[in-house]
């Protein structure tokens, strides 16, 4: 018997203090396909549904493939737009037998701060009570109750940067096949503690992330569980439901289950304060005096980054302190991903390639956090469509085109600044190599990003240096958190 399996997905880390609301149109210009568009798209490539591409040949599904939907974090996803989502992504559900597809996990919308836990539900009424639905999810997933009720298993990327969202689909593949020809029944439970974050971050290198993946890999292996995920939550999402998260999935009698992710959650409070290596650890300053003084001999970049205005964590991308500092400081051989200004591309456009003439860049959403706008004289070196194929191990490479807008690289003095029209965090070298950029022989290497651009920059780089812009995600935002259960840490001082 052939089945019909439902698959796809639906991705956008919400930052609920980003003022800019996410719709539709964002979801346009970063990645939506429908339909028919989806195969020539995503088959053959390292991602997820490359993956489910290769299992169904595999396992002879035939699959539906409605909906890809992926916007860059931002401020909270519409009602309208999440309705719209919905519906694409369910009516591709009709006649289906089980279901394997890809979901962020820290979505929030207007009016529904669980918009997972909201699309499991209606999918779980629409497949009825014992079809089999494998959700993947990102790390910093805020995993609800809802969530593991209506999901026969969660499974977690188990990696950060993210480089394994295709080996989770295929490991959701073989459950899937397992459970369709009933050698098993999953059903997933869920434990939490009052926690705002913890697990280091999410950080998969060493620390009490790489202790409970280890763990939890072990038990899978014995056969003691199907599956054991393991979220450090997103803190960014200011949510009832907000932090760190244990699911495991069974064979039919979860009690077992209940005890591992109880376990773990003990783990994770214990640990809630271990952090491997500080997020900021430099000012614009203290950062640009370092790269100067090793500018003039060095053989390979010394990569800054900027946590502070990281659109990955659903900043604006476009703050201005650091590249003020690095004009100011006459560096030379650096590079700069990226300010996200479309206005400034079109002005660049407007000027020509080859050209030179002044530019205000960026600034605009907010000032106060990060620096206004700054006003620029530089060559226009080059202006691209935005559209080209990363290849890296993170979450945008595997061989998918993307697609950052209409993009230019501004010259100026001796840093050499990409513009553009899509807002996105640097993680693949391919941003830099698009616009012409070398980063293998950079002095400099400037990013705004968290954590991710590791996989591509940090084996390039000579040091990484993490840095303080002033930016949006460098602000003191625990303090403003409002929508969290209460008491929970480190707002309040508890003890279990």
């Amino acid at each position: 018997m052939g089945y019909r399996i439902l698959t796809g997905y639906i991705n956008q880390e919400t930052n609920t203090f980003n003022k800019i609301p996410t719709t539709l149109e964002h979801f346009r210009v970063s990645g939506l396909l429908l339909g028919d568009e989806i195969p020539p798209a995503l088959r053959g490539t390292h991602t997820s549904l490359g993956a489910t591409f290769e299992a169904a040949e595999k396992f002879g599904w035939t699959l539906s493939h409605p909906l890809v939907a992926f916007a860059d974090a931002g401020g909270r996803v519409t009602g309208e737009t999440f309705e719209q989502l919905c519906d694409w992504f369910l009516t591709g559900a009709k006649g289906c037998d089980g279901a394997l597809f890809e979901l962020h996990g820290a979505m929030v919308a207007e009016g529904c701060e669980d918009p997972e836990g909201e699309i499991l539900a209606r999918l779980r009424t629409v497949l009825g009570p014992d079809a089999p639905i494998v959700a993947t999810l990102d790390l910093h997933a805020n995993v609800t109750a809802k969530m593991a009720a209506n999901a026969s298993a969660l499974i977690a990327v188990r990696t950060y940067p993210h480089i394994d969202y295709y080996e989770r689909a295929w490991q959701g593949a073989e459950l899937l096949d397992r459970a369709l020809r009933g050698e098993i029944r999953p059903r997933t439970v869920i434990a939490k503690r009052p926690m705002v974050y913890g697990l280091d971050g999410g950080r998969t290198q060493v620390g009490p992330m790489r202790e409970l993946i280890n763990r939890g890999e072990a038990l899978e292996a014995s056969g003691k569980a199907l599956v054991v995920s393991v979220c450090a939550g997103f803190e960014l999402s200011d949510i009832y439901d907000v932090g760190p998260s244990v699911t495991v999935t069974a064979d039919g009698d979860t009690t077992a289950a209940q005890r591992i992710a109880e376990e773990f959650m003990d783990y994770a409070w214990e640990t809630r304060e271990f952090v491997s290596s500080p997020w900021t650890s430099a000012t614009a300053a203290q950062a640009v005096e370092q790269a100067k003084s090793g500018e003039l001999h060095a053989k390979k970049p010394l990569v800054l980054a900027d946590n502070s205005d990281n659109p990955g964590g659903g900043a604006y991308g476009d703050a201005t302190d650091l590249l003020r500092v690095m004009i100011a400081a006459d560096l030379q051989n650096a590079a700069f991903h990226a300010i996200f200004d479309p206005a400034a591309v079109q002005a660049g456009i407007a000027i020509g390639v080859g050209n030179r003439g002044r530019i205000v860049l960026g600034g605009k959403h907010a000032p106060e956090m990060g620096g206004g706008p700054l006003e620029v004289e530089g060559q226009v070196v080059s202006i691209t469509s935005g559209h080209f194929r990363c290849y890296g191990p993170s979450f945008l490479g595997g061989g998918v085109w993307n697609s950052f807008g209409p993009s230019l690289m501004l010259r100026v003095g001796g840093i050499e600044v990409a513009v553009i029209s899509r807002n996105c965090q640097g993680v693949d070298l391919a941003q830099l190599t698009s616009l012409g950029v070398d980063p293998f022989h950079c002095a400099t290497i400037a990013l705004k990003s968290s954590h991710h651009f590791r996989a591509a920059f940090e084996p390039i780089a000579r040091e990484v240096l993490m840095v303080d812009g002033g930016g949006m995600l460098g602000s003191e935002l625990l303090s403003r958190l409002c929508h969290v259960r209460r008491p929970i840490w480190p707002l309040d001082d508890i003890k279990l």
